[in-house]
């Protein structure tokens, strides 16, 4: 017998309020950022991902799952930054498929050049709506679904 799952109105509402969010307040930022003359969220998160990472690089399997792209949009994206020359691909040693992305200089400038612009961004479509009460309520509500669903 198959048995359909329904989400409580609670939980169905935030999931879509969530989401609803998430892309509004992402295209905010995105916009006010590009229009200022900095790279775009995308690039960012991407080369963010790559400055906190050991070395500065990550397998492309790793950068994928760190900034939530398919492959294939990850592929295209590591393109046009490598021909922007902020980032560069380097073949694994180990596995002749596999490749590191880098982070060259000039991406790591990009990242400390863009930082003001993205922190005024963040401060206004997000920070700003939020008391700290609020915030680490958020937070503690986020970790706790990205903990659950880590992969094992």
């Amino acid at each position: 017998m198959n048995k359909q799952i329904e989400l409580k109105d609670p939980q169905h509402e935030a999931w879509f309020l969530f989401l609803r969010a998430h892309a509004r307040v992402i295209d905010r930022i995105n916009k006010q950022v590009t229009e200022a003359g900095q790279i775009p969220t995308e690039w960012y998160d991407v080369l963010l991902s790559l400055d906190k990472a050991p070395d500065r690089r990550l397998r492309m399997s790793e950068l994928a799952d760190a900034v939530l792209l398919s492959r294939s949009g990850l592929t295209r994206l590591v393109d046009r930054l490598e021909k922007a020359g902020l980032l560069r691909r380097e073949a694994c040693p180990s596995d002749r498929r596999g490749s590191f992305a880098v982070l060259t200089d000039a991406g790591e400038a990009a990242l400390r050049e863009s930082w003001p612009g993205y922190a005024r961004a963040t401060v206004e479509h997000f920070a700003r709506h939020l008391s700290d009460e609020e915030a680490e309520t958020l937070k503690r509500i986020l970790a706790k679904l990205l903990s659950a669903n880590e992969e094992k």
